[in-house]
């Protein structure tokens, strides 16, 4: 036991918490984009339906297309956690696997995401149409950059992989990359309520 505390304390990532300074830092990071995504979405919440000049929710939102895209971001949560198990275990043939399927099934909903701004900009609604489209561009328009970010993330990781450079010695690497990855899937799920299911 004292061994082990020995090591922990000799580790420059430990800190007097007994928890990793990386895991901490990004645990602090998800709290301040837990405020920052609240402030967005309750901006949303402010001014709805107090804009009916042009397109609204109602006539444009397309909630099977919506449902698709969010349901193959959901299923890269889980490819994160098979991710994760793989490099824990050292089975980096399915870690580069699940690393690459949680980066393409991202890029997926970028893609679904980048379809739907499209459309919605030939039906007429864009940042200055009224204030459905200001707010719901950039609640959606933000959170999409986020996970573009996160696909470039795991990307990075595969390539790692793929260099021999990522074992089970490094899993807390994937480890804070997955609650990145978990916490834009959680604020997706908000968003899909809040603005798709509740227009």
């Amino acid at each position: 036991m004292a061994e082990a505390h020995a090591v922990a304390h000799d580790d420059p990532n430990i800190g007097v918490t007994g928890l990793d300074h990386r895991k901490l830092g990004m645990w602090a990071f998800l709290g301040s984009e837990c405020m920052f995504f609240g402030s967005l979405i309750g901006t949303y919440l402010s001014y709805k339906g107090k804009s009916i000049n042009g397109p609204g929710p109602h006539e444009i939102l397309n909630i099977p297309l919506t449902s698709v895209s969010a349901f193959v971001l959901l299923m890269s949560s889980l490819l994160m956690v098979l991710a994760l198990a793989a490099v824990q275990r050292n089975d980096m043939k399915w870690a580069k696997i699940w690393l690459f399927m949680t980066a393409l099934f991202g890029s997926g909903f970028v893609g679904f995401q980048c379809f739907e701004f499209t459309h919605f900009v030939h039906l007429g609604l864009t940042l200055h149409t009224n204030l459905f489209g200001t707010t719901f561009f950039v609640l959606t328009g933000f959170h999409g950059a986020h996970v573009t970010g996160g696909v470039i993330w795991l990307l990075s990781l595969w390539v790692l992989a793929l260099r021999g450079k990522l074992g089970p010695q490094d899993s807390l690497k994937v480890e804070i990359c997955g609650l990145y990855w978990h916490f834009v899937d959680i604020v997706w799920i908000a968003i899909f309520t809040l603005v798709y299911l509740i227009p």
